[in-house]
């Protein structure tokens, strides 16, 4: 379960909304029936294929064995729902069926696109395969409402999917400003062992060819090669993967052989994933965050990142380009641009008075993302799909 759906779902039930969330079980010891996001709100491990990790085209296959068990939940407690919220394509496959089914409304949020992906993809093995395209232009015909996390996503729906542009309704993924709040970053730095008098440029995010990490490494073998003198202060945390699978990971293997290539093997620390409750400090920590990303819908780590008070450095792309305002609450640069990267990256690291106003307007920036903002929108698209399905029902 996703960062959004957890957060999101919280919220609705703090306002006293039932909620039931149905995930696909990846792990047998984990309890089916979980009440860990709260009063009102239950978690569903379902079984759909082998419960462990595995790759998402071939779970396509077993989503019937998932439909299966999200109806027999529901008649075994007797439960009906008025809104149905899917995520990603494949639940939007299962949401599809239980529409057809019951005659509940459903809403629809991609949070990525696979034609849009396809076409900043650099090589052909990163290209999605041609189901998820065509799923994809189904649910974006057939759902009651799909939300778009940015007017840059939606009009990629328009132009890419031929959606009908009065059926999207655009409403942005929020963030814990409880959580992600600005603290000291002497403080943040000692909680997670990194020296004060370091200079840290942070990385979190999937370890994935469009994620643009490459694009880092050599922003930073171009900052150490024109002013070496940062060399011994500089720190580059990745978070994200898992550095001791680099075997079985050819973009994590692809990236370590990279980082010893460019000559910066010495600043560059792939630590691996961090829990939420942990990032918070390496946020706080970073002098920079940087999202060179070739392709975001949205851009969660930026808005996690300004919610600290940290500047963000992001590619200028899909919803990166408007979260961002450029030199304002950070800066965006040409995708795969390195020069352009290390020329900020310089900035902010030599003008501490830059960075710090940055970093304040950041913060207040990530405010209009607070959660109860966020679901106040979604409640309105919940009622207006509810409002309508029992107008058609009387």
């Amino acid at each position: 379960m996703n960062v959004y759906v957890r957060d999101l779902s919280r919220e609705l039930a703090r306002r006293g909304h039932q909620i039931d969330v149905y995930t696909r079980s990846q792990d047998r010891a984990i309890r089916k029936i979980s009440g860990a996001l709260g009063y009102g709100a239950r978690v569903f491990h379902l079984p759909a294929g082998p419960e462990r990790p595995y790759d998402k085209n071939r779970v396509y296959d077993h989503l019937s064995e998932f439909s299966d068990g999200v109806v027999a939940q529901a008649e075994r407690e007797g439960a009906g729902y008025d809104v149905l919220h899917s995520h990603y394509w494949l639940s939007g496959v299962v949401a599809r069926g239980l529409r057809d089914r019951w005659g509940t409304p459903m809403m629809h949020m991609f949070h990525t696109l696979g034609k849009k992906k396809d076409s900043v993809a650099q090589r052909p093995e990163q290209l999605e395969e041609e189901r998820r395209i065509s799923v994809e232009s189904e649910i974006v015909r057939d759902a009651d409402v799909l939300v778009a996390s940015t007017r840059v996503e939606r009009d990629q729906l328009v132009q890419l999917y031929g959606a009908d542009q009065t059926r999207i309704r655009v409403i942005s993924p929020g963030v814990d400003i409880e959580l992600f709040r600005p603290m000291p970053a002497d403080y943040a730095k000692q909680r997670i062992g990194i020296c004060p008098d370091r200079r840290v440029i942070l990385f979190v995010g999937r370890i994935d060819p469009l994620k643009g990490i490459d694009t880092l490494l050599r922003a930073m073998a171009d900052i150490i090669q024109q002013w070496p003198e940062l060399r011994h202060r500089l720190c580059v945390p990745i978070i994200g993967g898992d550095p001791d699978r680099a075997w079985g990971d050819e973009e994590m293997a692809r990236l370590q052989s990279l980082k010893v290539e460019l000559g910066i093997d010495d600043i560059v620390l792939f630590l691996g994933a961090r829990d939420q409750d942990e990032l918070q400090y390496y946020y706080s920590a970073a002098d920079v965050v940087v999202v060179p990303s070739d392709y975001e819908s949205f851009g969660m780590v930026a808005l996690e990142a300004m919610a600290c008070g940290t500047p963000v450095i992001a590619s200028d792309v899909g919803g990166l380009a408007t979260l961002v305002r450029n030199g304002r609450t950070g800066y965006r640069v040409p995708a795969r641009d390195p020069a352009a990267l290390a020329a900020k990256i310089k900035r902010l690291l030599t003008d501490e008075g830059l960075r710090r106003r940055i970093g304040q307007r950041a913060s207040c920036r990530a405010e209009e993302y607070a959660w109860p903002r966020i679901a106040d929108k979604m409640e309105k698209v919940y009622a207006e799909l509810a409002g309508s399905s029992m107008e058609e029902r009387a």
